[in-house]
């Protein structure tokens, strides 16, 4: 019997098995339906272009059908191993704008504004090169420079300058807003995911029991109160119960929590009584919420072979950057691919940046599942304030199956908008004068596309996900929330949720180290409850 059972591996179940277990009178287990994290694709950054093709370390959903979007179904790349989308993820370390975390207290949500949450950005980070206020340099997550940069990314940043843009530093700094390098989730030339910073250092501890390739079925209940988890392993079914006054901790993501919640009886009385499901708590907003940042790229082929490319000449580099990795951690190997970018406003409306920019100095193609040819560059725009909702559903009672995904997106014209004049602004930047040694021709969209009505359409046809669905068990006081500022399920007792699920907005940025801070917060709350 456990103190606390958490369920799912990823960015934020990590971090609260290594803090919880830290306390030795508690007895944690953490379950996980993926593998460990061992596969060379995890570890060695540059991987990150191949982990999209794999079903081992990645769920690989998609989305219901998009109206907007020309009604196609759009490719959502999950986790699935130690570290969950932290281990597939481009390393990316934001926390976003000060406004995101005021914005979640202003709507009930007491202890959660940017100044309550930035001393545990700080106690999670382990910063390698910046030293101060904002920054930590011990935590458990290691965040450091890129070691080796593509010419073409210094180029992007020249574009920006060259469009009036300022160079930015510290995208975590007083001000987002600017173009310039990433700083990166790595250590050593090596991803540092959750499972490398928070799991693997305490695996050894004699309170924490860890079950991988298993597949959490079904929260246990007796009457309203959770009393343990039923999971799936090898084609069967086990049981764990909680000892009295435990803890069941929901952190599956934004798709498999209130997936978990509604196959457990928790959820949309109408969704749970379509599907059989016996009612232990109905809970209108579990599933609803849901919020994405929709991107859309403009790719370009280039005269030089700087790029990182597929071609003859781009294998012999490969091979001598291999060597130079395996000696030195050093070489495009240690690339996160989404090297540099930066955030900007989409008109002069906005007071501060919705738009984001990722500059790839390679070629990439409907996530990476197709392989191009040549040597070329991307630029990925994305809207980073959605007005539009979806929400996750069930499209069956069994538990193994994949829930509904269904984002709504570009339902709301405002979206529409700030994504029309940010790819507008995107490209401006590549037809600058810091892009000519490099540039040749417009891949995609190509010169036919010019008009509003015309980028439009083109949207239709190519926008995808960049993967940060957040807030389908959103925190608030109102009649659709799903979790208290505690995080504790409303209307029943012993089970929380604790990741990207339980943000009433999506931030303003990429979502992995928010959803570290969350769990660095709930660990906190709950120890000294």
């Amino acid at each position: 019997m456990y103190d606390f059972i958490i369920v799912g591996a990823g960015s934020a179940g990590c971090v609260l098995a290594n803090r919880l277990s830290a306390d030795t009178n508690k007895k944690v287990l953490l379950v996980e339906a993926g593998p460990e994290d061992k596969s060379a694709l995890i570890h060695v950054p540059v991987g990150i272009a191949l982990l999209s093709r794999s079903k081992k370390l990645n769920w690989q959903f998609n989305t219901d059908l998009q109206t907007e979007l020309n009604g196609r179904e759009l490719f959502w790349p999950r986790g699935k191993a130690y570290g969950g989308s932290s281990s597939i993820n481009a390393m990316v370390y934001i926390r976003g704008q000060k406004k995101d975390y005021d914005s979640w207290e202003k709507l009930g949500n007491k202890g959660w504004s940017y100044q309550d949450v930035l001393p545990y950005f700080i106690k999670s980070e382990g910063n390698q090169t910046m030293d101060c206020k904002l920054h930590g340099n011990s935590g458990p997550l290691s965040v450091d420079n890129l070691r080796t940069v593509n010419t073409l990314s210094g180029a992007f940043i020249g574009a920006g300058e060259e469009v009036g843009f300022k160079v930015n530093n510290d995208f975590n700094g007083e001000d987002q807003e600017g173009v310039g390098y990433y700083q990166v989730t790595q250590k050593n030339g090596e991803r540092c995911s959750s499972a490398k910073g928070y799991l693997t250092p305490v695996l050894g501890r004699s309170n924490l029991d860890v079950i991988s390739a298993a597949h959490v079925t079904k929260v246990l209940f007796d009457k309203t109160q959770a009393v343990g988890v039923e999971y799936s392993k090898n084609g069967a079914i086990h049981t764990v119960s909680l000892k009295s006054k435990g803890e069941v901790i929901l952190s599956g993501g934004a798709l498999n929590s209130p997936q978990l919640l509604m196959l457990s009886g928790v959820g949309p009385e109408a969704e749970l009584k379509r599907h059989n499901i016996p009612v232990v708590k109905k809970l209108e907003g579990v599933g609803q919420n849901l919020q994405d940042h929709l991107d859309i790229t403009i790719m370009h082929s280039s005269i030089s072979k700087d790029a990182i490319s597929v071609t003859p000449l781009g294998m012999v580099k490969g091979a001598v950057a291999t060597v130079d990795y395996i000696k030195n951690r050093k070489g495009f190997l240690t690339s996160n691919v989404a090297e540099s970018g930066g955030f900007v406003k989409s008109d002069k409306k906005q007071k501060t940046p919705n738009i984001q920019f990722h500059f790839l100095p390679t070629y990439l193609k409907n996530h990476g599942r197709e392989i191009m040819f040549g040597y070329g560059y991307t630029l990925h725009i994305c809207d980073l304030q959605p007005k539009s909702r979806g929400f996750i559903g069930l499209k069956t009672a069994n538990p193994l199956d994949d829930p509904l995904i269904q984002p709504r997106y570009l339902t709301e014209e405002e979206d529409w908008v700030n994504l029309v004049n940010g790819y507008k602004i995107g490209r401006e930047l590549l037809n600058t004068k810091a892009f000519a040694p490099y540039r040749d021709k417009e891949v995609a969209p190509g010169n036919l596309v010019e008009t509003d009505d015309q980028i439009r359409e083109d949207i239709r046809k190519r926008a995808e996900s960049i993967y940060h669905p957040v807030g389908t068990c959103k925190m608030g006081v109102d009649n659709m929330a799903v979790v208290d500022n505690q995080l504790k399920v409303y209307g029943v007792k012993g089970l929380r949720v604790v990741d990207a699920s339980i943000m009433p907005n999506v931030v303003t940025g990429n979502t992995n180290a928010p959803t570290m801070m969350i769990a660095e917060k709930a660990a906190d709350m709950i120890l000294n409850a």
